[in-house]
């Protein structure tokens, strides 16, 4: 180094360790309050630790993870600066993906990278994980905070997570069990979840549009002024986030109903998630009439589709249509799961039926 070198810091390069510790401050109640019994210490340490004293009951214990992201559903946060909830769309991505095999989700870890950390801002993304977390029954047991200069704008941020569960294995839901004649019942999407937003983003106009800008503060406005059902305004329906269907499926198995496969509907929708919860030999074959579903579709999937112009099939394979879960199950246990269902506030209602077939969706219009 030469003597006419200028003294750099880590602040200098952009990075603020400062911030970031107290980033780390802001959150640690919120992470406490997503403690289950089986959580070691708490965050701070180089790993998470969970103890798995809760296994030790179960015949043959599947530890399943998962791992996943919120997409360009972010864009739409940042432009409307709105960023409580999508740290609970980060934790549903995961923990509905691995409930879709009866497993209860144990802990969970996020990862956010960011152009440049605020405590502040830090605490409002966190807030929405440990809210998800608790909605799921799972521990926030850790997770990084990445400081970003020079690759990321100031105030851009992504986000990724993991889950992982356990399910016994005599309990572990499997396709192979699903039948020729069986029922499909779904539960309702909050709206289009985290799916779909690059095409979302292209329908409203986003994209290129800056955080933070005039054109961005114009956007926004522009946003909440188009209702797209009375009282919901465009931005809201949008950023709505994803249900996390945990906690009344894991009832639902564990009164015992004998439930063949679930299905998450996330990215390509009901055509290209439900063939996932079929065996090899089996069809979906899903009620639609025309353009219209045989349920109630949210008006911002209506709304996106209708100015998307999207032929039924595309919208099928792009949106979850308001369908957010798919559980499978004989024909003769479809009142009795209903009731159960229902008895827990949830709304059920039919989605399809299973035929013979070879592993994918059809739609009851094109038959």
């Amino acid at each position: 180094m030469s003597e006419n070198t200028k003294h750099v810091t880590y602040e200098d390069a952009g990075v603020d360790t400062a911030e970031g510790g107290r980033a780390v401050d802001a959150i640690k109640q919120m992470v406490a309050e997503t403690n289950r019994p089986e959580v070691v210490g708490g965050i701070g340490g180089f790993g998470g630790l969970f103890s798995a004293s809760a296994l030790k009951d179960m015949e043959d214990p599947i530890l399943i993870s998962g791992t996943d992201g919120v997409g360009t559903k972010l864009v739409l946060a940042q432009i409307l600066d709105r960023h409580e909830t999508v740290g609970q769309d980060l934790v549903a991505m995961c923990v509905n993906d691995i409930l879709a095999s009866g497993a209860e989700p144990l802990f969970f870890l996020d990862y956010i990278a960011i152009g440049h950390i605020e405590a502040e801002h830090m605490a409002k993304i966190v807030r929405g994980v440990a809210d998800g977390c608790k909605l799921a029954g799972c521990a926030l047991v850790g997770g990084e905070m990445a400081e970003h200069p020079g690759v990321m704008r100031p105030d851009d941020y992504d986000l990724a997570g993991f889950a992982v569960g356990v399910v016994d294995r005599p309990k572990m839901l499997d396709p192979a069990n699903v039948r020729p004649g069986d029922v499909i019942l779904g539960l309702p999407s909050t709206g289009v979840h985290s799916n779909g937003y690059s095409l979302v983003r292209k329908v409203i106009g986003v994209d290129g549009i800056v955080p933070g800008t005039p054109e961005a503060a114009a956007k926004k406005a522009e946003l909440e002024g188009i209702e797209v059902a009375p009282g919901l305004s465009l931005a809201d329906a949008l950023l709505a986030p994803t249900r996390i269907y945990v906690k009344p499926i894991l009832e639902l198995l564990r009164s015992g109903a004998p439930v063949h496969a679930i299905a998450h509907i996330t990215g390509g929708g009901i055509t290209e998630n439900l063939n996932r919860a079929l065996a090899d030999d089996v069809d979906a074959v899903v009620t639609r009439d025309g353009a219209a579903m045989g349920w109630d579709v949210p008006p911002v999937i209506t709304y996106v589709s209708e100015h998307a112009e999207l032929a039924p099939n595309e919208a099928c394979k792009t949106f979850n249509m308001g369908v957010g879960l798919c559980i499978i199950c004989a024909p003769e246990d479809e009142a009795a799961i209903a009731e159960k269902l229902e008895a827990m506030g949830e709304h059920p209602f039919r989605v399809g039926t299973c035929v013979a077939g070879s592993g994918k969706v059809v739609y009851s219009d094109e038959q």
